[in-house]
């Protein structure tokens, strides 16, 4: 036995049998009554109502009205409940014997109402099941027999994207191959966002990397058409209130909320991209009244003649030491420590530190702990994960001096 929806108890499913149709129907009654007591009312005060041809005695012995289903559940003297009958009768008739028991108004010495709910098709009930389970079934058959194809379709889309995004600008901002050439641009966030618009075929987006503004972003909003597509979070209404304030950004679009334009499906892309607003509408609703000049803003410190060649030195000089020079703006020596102390040191330093040259790899934390020591050069073996570049400090590394 198990409960039904209205607290009382199912005394067994509805046998459907060869059934087309289920009438469901609610009973109120005033007065306490058994399950026996409904089903005697259903058939007495029904019959010789309906004519010989649609009597629910006779019906029911023949197999054209299945086993009638009544639940029942007393509280406070009323009982309350539900009637379920089969019918494989058409759709008319059946609709007849439905409003049969809505003339229904006594259950033994009790007042009652009989209200019918709807009337089910089971064969449309049947055919979505059908439908679900066809779809699970091809679902686990796609899993089984294709995982293989699939792993080697994706590696090689994952291949092709890697390889299209490129470099661009003096700040090597992560960008789609269309970037120089296109008309229009779209400036995401980071790296992950133009990989991700990449796999779905847009192949004209940048990132700024980072909170301030490169320089390279600013020049080309001069020159294109410029859709800012940023993330639906804080990060991103502050990435956004900057490039509308530097940059001569055209349209705005914004991933929904919560989201990052990295995670979106290709659907969520292209809508919000559609749904674009101008960047003057954008800086109203946002109290931006002008645009900040440029020249307010740092930009990336160029290497001066000779700087190349000093810093190639110095790296050369510290391969496979695991140490470290900092650098004074004449390139001098200030300190020797070893790397895993750099940190440390940094922060501890009273001088001002010009350059730091290290054997070592650059991390997105000595990128911070640099920045706040106004160091302008990190010249490091190579770089890992550095998502925040601060427009003021230049990373050189390892190859870019030439060295293996």
């Amino acid at each position: 036995m198990i409960k039904n929806e209205l607290g009382g108890i199912e005394m067994g499913k509805v046998d459907l049998g060869t059934a087309k149709y289920i009438i469901h129907a609610k009973v109120e009654i005033n007065g306490v009554v058994e399950k026996s007591d409904v089903v005697g009312a259903i058939f007495g005060q029904t019959e010789g109502l309906l004519g010989n041809d649609l009597d629910l005695r006779e019906l029911q012995k023949t197999g054209r009205i299945g086993r009638i289903e009544v639940n029942i559940r007393s509280e406070g003297g009323r009982s309350f409940g539900t009637v379920q009958v089969p019918s494989s009768l058409d759709r008319v008739e059946t609709a007849i014997i439905a409003a049969a028991l809505e003339t229904i108004d006594r259950v033994g010495p009790c007042e009652a109402r009989i209200t019918v709910e709807r009337i089910e098709d089971v064969r449309v009930t049947k055919r979505k099941k059908i439908i679900e389970r066809a779809k699970e079934i091809l679902m686990t058959l796609m899993e089984e027999i294709t995982p293989d194809s699939m792993e080697i379709t994706e590696e090689v889309k994952e291949a092709v994207r890697l390889k299209e995004i490129t470099t661009f600008g003096a700040e090597k901002l992560p960008a789609g191959p269309n970037v120089k050439d296109s008309d229009a641009i779209i400036v995401v966030e980071g790296r992950a966002d133009v990989l991700n618009l990449l796999k779905h075929g847009i192949k004209n987006a940048i990132a700024v990397e980072g909170t301030s503004i490169p320089r390279t972003i600013i020049e080309l909003s001069k020159k294109k058409t410029v859709t800012a597509f940023v993330d639906g979070d804080r990060g991103g209404e502050l990435i956004l209130r900057e490039l509308l304030q530097v940059a001569d950004i055209d349209f705005v679009a914004r991933a929904p909320e919560g989201k990052e334009v990295e995670e979106l499906t290709k659907k969520e892309i292209f809508k919000a991209l559609r749904n674009k607003v101008p960047a003057e509408q954008v800086m109203m609703s946002l109290g931006i009244t002008k645009r900040e000049s440029p020249q307010h803003f740092h930009i990336e410190p160029k290497v001066k003649d000779g700087h190349y060649e000093k810093f190639k030195k110095y790296l050369s000089e510290l391969h496979g030491s695991l140490k470290a020079y900092l650098l004074d703006k004449d390139l001098n020596v200030i300190k020797e420590v070893a790397v895993r102390d750099l940190l440390d040191s940094l922060k501890s330093s009273n001088e001002k530190i010009y350059a730091v040259v290290f054997d070592g790899i650059i991390t997105q934390r000595l990128v911070e702990v640099a920045k706040d020591k106004d160091v302008e050069f990190l010249v490091g073996a190579k770089v890992l994960n550095v998502t925040k570049k601060p427009a003021e400090l230049r990373i050189i590394t390892a190859s870019e001096l030439g060295l293996s």
